[in-house]
C-alpha cells in the first residue's frame, strides 16, 4: 500500500508540474515595432527610397495581417502548417511524419515545426539540439495557451526571413516586386510563401530557378489541401514571376546617406524630395556627362530646391553612384568646392544694400588686389578690360575686375558675414585668409550650401535652411526685397549679360530665371546656379580628384545641364515672372554715365531703382566743346570765329585714362576739369605699403607693374622717379610699365614745379 501512495504521490506531482510549467504565462512582446523593424525613407508621395537595415542587421515593417489578401495567408499556411488552427502548437502527424522520411533517407531532410514554433524560434532562439527541439516545443505549447492563433499568425508573417537581410511579409514584398504587401497577386503570394523553409538556398537573385520550382510545390499544396479553386490556381501557375532589380530600394542614393548622417532612427522618415523628378534629373545627369566625355569631364552633382517651402526636391551627388572608377559615392552636393564666379551676386547684394544703384559706374580697369599672399593682377575672363560700366552689366557679364573694386570699397569682412549668415559656414577662416579674391570664388563652399544662398534671392532676401519638410522654419532677412528683385532682373536679363555672353544661348529661357555661372582656377570646377520663381537649382560639373577639364567653362559645361533641368521643371507650366516690389521705380537713364540723358547724350535706357536712390543728377560725361579747327585744342577767344566747331566728348576721371587710350578714344582738351573733381597730382597706383611677389615660372618680360598717376591739373608731360631716379617721362594718361626688381623702392611723379606723394613698395 505505501508503494502505491508513493507512486500516486509521485504521479501526482508529476501532473502538478506539468499543469504548472503549462500555466506559467507566456505573452508576445507587445510591442510591434520589434527589432526588425527597419526605417524606411519615402518621398513625398510615400515612394520607397531606401529601406535601412534593423538594430539586427535586417530589414522589415510591422503590418496588420487583415490587410493582406486572404491568399497570403493560405499560401503560407498551406506550405508551412497546413493543421495551424487546428494543433496546440506542436503537430504530433507532421513530426511523425518527419521523423519518418529522416530515418529512411538516413539524414534530415523534413521538419516537422509549426508555425508557432518557428515563432518561438524567432523570439527566444532556442539552442539546437534534442533538449532545444524539447523546450521549443514546450514554449510553443505555451504560446498557444496563452495567445490567439491570429496574433500568432500576425508575428510569423511579420518576423519570417525571406533572404537578403529582409524580415516579414511587408518588406518582402517590396524588395521583391516593389509594392506593398497588400497589393500581391496570387502568383506573386505563392512565390514569397516558398521562401522562408530556405531563404539562402531559395535567393531569388541568386537561384531563381530554384525559388520557381519552390513556389511550384506551394501550389501543389494549395490544391491539395484545398485552398482556393483549381481554375484560379491553375491561371496563376501560368504566370512566370521574377524579382524586381534590389536597386530599386536604393533610390537617391546621396540623399538618403545624408538624411541618415543627419537624423535620429525613426521607423519612417516621409521626405520632400520627389522620385519622379529626381528619376528624370538622373537620366539628364547622365547623358550631359556621356556627351562632356571628350572634354575630361566624369562627374556632376545637382539639388533642386522648392522656393515656395524650402525644401529639396532633387538630390543627385553624382552621375553614377556605382562608379569606382570615378569615385561615385563621393557626394558632389556637400563636397568642397571652390564656386568661382558664383559668389559675386552676394557682393552686389551687399553694395545694393548700402545704397549704391544698378547705374552706380564701376571701372574695369588693369586692377591689382591684395590677399594674403601679396597683390594679384586681376583678369577677367575674356581678357579685355571696359572701362566704366554700370554696376548692373558688370554683374550681368560676370566681370572680374569689377567686382573686386567693388569689394575693396565695401570690405572682405563684411561679405564674408554676409556669406556665413547665408549658410556658407564652410567660409571658416579668417577673412584676411581670402583677402578680395573671396568675391572671385577663392574659398570652399558646397553646392548644398551655394543653391540655398541663391534660393534667399529667390524668397525675397529671406534665408531658411533647405529641409526635408515643408513645416515651417526659422527664417533670417538677408537682404531687402527690392535688393533681391534688383539682383534676379540683372541676372534674367539677356540683354544685360549679351556683352560678355552673347544673346541665346544655354543662359537664355522661355521665362523669367535668374542665373549666374561660374568656373575655378585651371578649369577644375564649374557651376551654373539659378532660379525661377518656383525653383532654385544649382549644377556643379567636374572631377572628383580634381584634374582640370578641357577649358570647360560654366556655360559650355554646367549651364547646358542647368538649361535642361529649368526646362523639365517647368514643362507643364511656366513659372510666375519676376514681380517688382512696392519701392522699385523704373527710371531712364544715360547708359553710359548711369545718370539722367542730358541734351548731349545719344541714347537712353530703363533702369530699375530703389524709390530713395534714382538717380537726381544729369549726364556730366557727355560734354560739348568748342574746338579750334585748325588744331583740335579748346576754343579761345582768339580763334578767329570761322575756324570754330564743336565736339561731343566723354569726359572721365583720370582712372579711365589709359584704357581710353588703348582703345583709340580720344581724351578731351586739357584745362578744364568740367566734373568738379579736385585737382590731383599723386602715384594713384600701386599703393603705399603694398607687397608683389616674381613668379619663378612666369618669363620676366611678363612680370611688369603698371604704374599708374593721378592728373587732372594742366600739365603736358610727367616723369616717373623710381627710389630717387628718373624712371621715363610720358604724356597723358601717364601711365608707365615698369619691371619688377627684387627689394624696397619708392615712387613719385614730378614736373617742373610740382612733386607728388611718396609710395614705398616690397617686391620679392
Amino acid at each position: 500500500m505505501r508503494s502505491l501512495d508513493r507512486r500516486h504521490g509521485l504521479g501526482l506531482s508529476i501532473v502538478v508540474i506539468l499543469v504548472c510549467l503549462m500555466a506559467w504565462p507566456l505573452h508576445l512582446p507587445r510591442d510591434i515595432s520589434t527589432s526588425h523593424q527597419s526605417m524606411r525613407i519615402l518621398d513625398c508621395h510615400g515612394q520607397l527610397l531606401r529601406e535601412v537595415l534593423s538594430d539586427k542587421e535586417g530589414w522589415g515593417t510591422w503590418i496588420d495581417i487583415q490587410t493582406l489578401p486572404p491568399y497570403v495567408i493560405d499560401a503560407f499556411i498551406a506550405i508551412e502548417d497546413k493543421r495551424f488552427f487546428y494543433h496546440p502548437g506542436i503537430d504530433i502527424l507532421a513530426i511523425l511524419r518527419a521523423a519518418r522520411q529522416n530515418v529512411s533517407q538516413g539524414r534530415i531532410v523534413s521538419g516537422g515545426s509549426t508555425i508557432t514554433q518557428q515563432v518561438v524560434k524567432r523570439l527566444y532562439d532556442p539552442s539546437n539540439g534534442y533538449m532545444g527541439k524539447l523546450l521549443e516545443a514546450w514554449k510553443a505549447l505555451r504560446l498557444e495557451l496563452w495567445n490567439d492563433k491570429r496574433t500568432i499568425l500576425a508575428h510569423y508573417m511579420n518576423r519570417i526571413p525571406f533572404g537578403n537581410q529582409t524580415y516579414g511579409i511587408e518588406a518582402a514584398s517590396r524588395l521583391y516586386f516593389d509594392k506593398p504587401a497588400r497589393h500581391l497577386s496570387l502568383s506573386e503570394a505563392t512565390f514569397l510563401a516558398g521562401l522562408p523553409q530556405a531563404p539562402s538556398a531559395y535567393d531569388p537573385y541568386r537561384h531563381l530557378s530554384r525559388a520557381q520550382k519552390r513556389q511550384t510545390r506551394v501550389y501543389k499544396a494549395l490544391q491539395q489541401n484545398n485552398f482556393g479553386d483549381s481554375e484560379t490556381l491553375h491561371r496563376a501557375r501560368n504566370i512566370t514571376i521574377a524579382p524586381v532589380s534590389p536597386d530599386t530600394r536604393f533610390r537617391a542614393p546621396h540623399f538618403c546617406n545624408w538624411l541618415l548622417q543627419s537624423r535620429k532612427r525613426q521607423p519612417v522618415i516621409k521626405t520632400s524630395l520627389d522620385w519622379g523628378m529626381q528619376s528624370h534629373l538622373e537620366s539628364l545627369v547622365k547623358s550631359h556627362i556621356a556627351r562632356l566625355g571628350n572634354s575630361n569631364v566624369s562627374q556632376a552633382a545637382v539639388i533642386v530646391l522648392d522656393n515656395r517651402s524650402g525644401t529639396i526636391k532633387s538630390w543627385i551627388g553624382s552621375a553614377d553612384f556605382f562608379s569606382v572608377q570615378h569615385a561615385g559615392q563621393v557626394d558632389g552636393c556637400i563636397a568642397l568646392r571652390q564656386p568661382g564666379s558664383a559668389l559675386k551676386p552676394f557682393t552686389y547684394a551687399l553694395a545694393l544694400e548700402q545704397d549704391m544703384t544698378l547705374a552706380t559706374i564701376l571701372p574695369d580697369v588693369e586692377t591689382h588686389a591684395w590677399t594674403r599672399g601679396g597683390d594679384f593682377n586681376v583678369h577677367n575672363y575674356d581678357e579685355r578690360f571696359h572701362g566704366p560700366v554700370r554696376l548692373g552689366t558688370a554683374l550681368a557679364c560676370s566681370y572680374n575686375v569689377p567686382a573686386v573694386r567693388l569689394l575693396e570699397k565695401l570690405g572682405t569682412d563684411r561679405l564674408l558675414t554676409v556669406l556665413k549668415q547665408l549658410g556658407m559656414t564652410t567660409l571658416n577662416k579668417p577673412e584676411s585668409h581670402y583677402g578680395l579674391g573671396l568675391t572671385l570664388g577663392n574659398g570652399e563652399v558646397t553646392l548644398l550650401e551655394l543653391t540655398t544662398a541663391y534660393m534667399a534671392l529667390a524668397r525675397g532676401g529671406l534665408y531658411r535652411v533647405a529641409s526635408i519638410r515643408s513645416d515651417p522654419q526659422p527664417e533670417q532677412r538677408i537682404f531687402s526685397p527690392v535688393t533681391a528683385f534688383l539682383i534676379s532682373h540683372c541676372l534674367s536679363d539677356p540683354a544685360l549679360r549679351a556683352p560678355a555672353f552673347g544673346m541665346g544661348g544655354p543662359l537664355q529661357l522661355p521665362f523669367d530665371c535668374a542665373v549666374k555661372t561660374g568656373t575655378s582656377k585651371d578649369f577644375r570646377d564649374n557651376w551654373t546656379v539659378g532660379y525661377t520663381s518656383a525653383f532654385t537649382v544649382g549644377v556643379w560639373v567636374g572631377n572628383f580628384d580634381g584634374t582640370p577639364m578641357h577649358h570647360v567653362s560654366g556655360v559650355s559645361g554646367a549651364a547646358p545641364l542647368f538649361h535642361d533641368i529649368m526646362m523639365v521643371l517647368h514643362r507643364k507650366k511656366d513659372p510666375n515672372p519676376f514681380l517688382a516690389p512696392s519701392g522699385v521705380v523704373s527710371v531712364a537713364i544715360c547708359p553710359v554715365s548711369g545718370q539722367i540723358p542730358g541734351p548731349f547724350c545719344m541714347n537712353s535706357r530703363d533702369e530699375w531703382f530703389a524709390r530713395q536712390c534714382q538717380p537726381a543728377d544729369t549726364c556730366q560725361i557727355h560734354q560739348n566743346f568748342v574746338l579750334d579747327t585748325r588744331n583740335g585744342l579748346l576754343a579761345t577767344s582768339h580763334t578767329p570765329e570761322n575756324f570754330k566747331g564743336e565736339k561731343i566728348f566723354e569726359v572721365w576721371p583720370s582712372v579711365y585714362w589709359t584704357w581710353m587710350q588703348e582703345q583709340n578714344m580720344q581724351l578731351p582738351p586739357q584745362r578744364i576739369s568740367p566734373l568738379g573733381y579736385e585737382k590731383e597730382f599723386s602715384v594713384s597706383f600701386p599703393d603705399h605699403g603694398d607687397i608683389f611677389h616674381i613668379d619663378p615660372i612666369l618669363r620676366r618680360e611678363y612680370q611688369t607693374l603698371m604704374l599708374q598717376a593721378a592728373v587732372s591739373i594742366p600739365a603736358d608731360t610727367i616723369t616717373w622717379f623710381i627710389d630717387g631716379r628718373p624712371y621715363k617721362s610720358c604724356a597723358r594718361p601717364f601711365n608707365v610699365r615698369w619691371p619688377l626688381e627684387k627689394g624696397r623702392h619708392t615712387l613719385e611723379i614730378r614736373t617742373k614745379e610740382l612733386s607728388s606723394n611718396t609710395v614705398t613698395i616690397e617686391v620679392y
